[in-house]
């Protein structure tokens, strides 16, 4: 018979490393999933210096700006175009959005031609011209502000023009806010298709030139903005009750991003006396549309070597 002999010692050393084994393994992916998460931290950026703000608070102003549009027949059409062109929810969800904005006049006007950021939220605006991009103006959402070489890079009133472009891109969704009144006209008929007209004023105080008004032609069947006519009475342009003559602007082709409806040209007409598109005057390219959600708050702040424009 043979008799085996064992090492008390060696098996006792044995079972401690295959029972310490688990542990240090456990330890080790532990320290690695912490690297992993440490690293996530790093490259995530807290909401809080986000230009897009919270769900919640998309939440709650939408269902604010639904419960005030319910309340009137204009109201209901306004809202119903807003789902049709995507969503006010889906609007504000998407972050600030960036565009390129090319007008040419064709009366002798000063071109307008941009490529803009703007802050949906807070209605700030950056604006840095097509040719020249170190060449920019915006509006912080107190101060109108200018980065431009000399006074012929641009042309024309900048602090007027910061967010001019967004309001007749992000129509229907800017008809949500504080001071904006809508009232239903009777329906209009262009070019064989039926739509709803409303009026949209402005209470005293709201924005630069609250005596602007326009006139906005819904599409009966698709419910889809069409036409919008409108005057402009900025006072750094025109004395207190005067403005331009009224202006029929169409609206042409379509563009969805990330969910969101625009048009892709704009074509502007002096108005007639029989509220008809008269002479062609403007014309008008949106383009290079994108939303961008990772967009830092202080991207819309004042540039250190700007000048703040003071007045109209």
């Amino acid at each position: 018979m043979l008799i085996f002999t064992i090492n008390s010692d060696f098996m006792r050393k044995k079972v401690f490393i295959l029972l310490l084994t688990p542990l240090i393994m456990a330890l080790s992916c532990g320290e690695k999933q912490s690297q992993i998460k440490d690293s996530n931290a790093e490259t995530t950026k807290p909401q809080s210096e986000l230009a897009i703000v919270p769900e919640n608070w998309i939440e709650n102003r939408v269902l604010k700006a639904k419960e005030k549009l319910q309340l009137s027949e204009a109201g209901k059409i306004v809202w119903d175009a807003m789902e049709a062109h995507g969503g006010l929810s889906n609007w504000f969800a998407n972050g600030p959005i960036s565009f390129h904005f090319d007008y040419k006049p064709l009366d002798g006007g000063e071109p307008r031609n941009t490529y803009q950021t703007i802050d949906t939220w807070r209605s700030r605006a950056r604006h840095y011209s097509a040719v020249d991009s170190t060449q920019q103006f915006g509006w912080n959402g107190e101060e109108a502000w200018l980065k431009a070489k000399d006074s012929t890079i641009f042309n024309y009133n900048t602090r007027f023009w910061s967010l001019t472009p967004y309001f007749f891109m992000a129509q229907p969704f800017v008809l949500e806010g504080e001071g904006t009144n809508l009232e239903l006209l009777s329906q209009v008929e262009f070019k064989d298709n039926l739509y709803h007209a409303i009026k949209v004023t402005f209470d005293a105080g709201t924005g630069d030139a609250p005596d602007d008004y326009y006139i906005l032609y819904f599409n009966i069947r698709s419910r889809k903005l069409e036409v919008i006519r409108y005057v402009v009475s900025y006072p750094g342009y025109f004395e207190k009750g005067k403005h331009t003559p009224e202006k029929f602007m169409e609206l042409s082709g379509e563009q969805t991003v990330d969910g969101i409806t625009f048009p892709k040209k704009y074509k502007t007409y002096w108005l007639t006396e029989e509220d008809k598109p008269g002479e062609y005057i403007t014309d008008i390219t949106l383009s290079e549309i994108k939303f961008l959600p990772e967009l830092e708050s202080s991207y819309f702040e004042v540039p250190k070597d700007a000048k703040v424009l003071e007045g109209l």
